[in-house]
């Protein structure tokens, strides 16, 4: 089976709207331009994967079943903008965190490429063909660590910005809509090259 290319997306502060450790259906709501931007990608054919750190586990903040409901309600809000959500992969862990299963270093958290991994194993995704959107540096490294090229939003969320070799992204855009024309572009240049 040939091996497709993936578009990666950061949850909070890229597809939705920064909600601290939210995992109620019901407030989720997506950044402006999202949906727009989620049925060009769409049409794409390129499986769309979610990756997402979610500490709140590790701090006790709330159980990791919350985040079935988390993604069913992605799933449904993709489908909403023409969209379909292949994966969604998630890092509960925090060293600092305070339930001990999950107060541990790991290899799934960004800006390690973990989970990004994973699901190239899980979905037959050729990494070197795929794209990270997201929205802070870690993303950034995260994806070109696993080879994919990048594109970083800069909406404001990336506050320290600590550069370094894996920290530099492909594209730097304002919106999610020039994330995703941009990533759309390529991938269909590929298409017919």
């Amino acid at each position: 089976m040939a091996l497709k290319p993936a578009i990666f997306l950061d949850k909070d502060g890229t597809l939705l709207v920064n909600d601290a450790y939210n995992v109620d259906p019901a407030r989720m709501r997506f950044e402006r331009g999202v949906e727009a931007g989620l049925r060009r990608l769409g049409g794409t054919n390129a499986p769309m994967v979610v990756i997402t750190n979610q500490p709140g586990v590790a701090l006790g903040l709330f159980e990791e079943e919350a985040l079935i409901g988390v993604h069913l309600q992605l799933a449904r809000m993709f489908e909403g903008a023409h969209a379909r959500l292949h994966g969604f992969y998630y890092c509960p862990h925090l060293a600092r965190g305070v339930r001990r299963p999950y107060a541990l270093p790991c290899t799934c958290r960004k800006p390690r490429p973990g989970l990004l991994r994973q699901a190239a194993r899980d979905l037959d995704l050729d990494l070197e063909r795929s794209w990270f959107i997201g929205d802070i540096l870690d993303d950034v490294e995260a994806g070109r660590r696993a080879g994919c090229r990048t594109v970083l939003l800069n909406n404001g969320h990336e506050t320290e910005w600590v550069g370094g070799p894996f920290r530099e992204p492909d594209y730097v855009v304002d919106g999610f809509g020039q994330a995703a024309t941009i990533v759309a572009v390529a991938l269909r240049a590929r298409e017919v090259a």
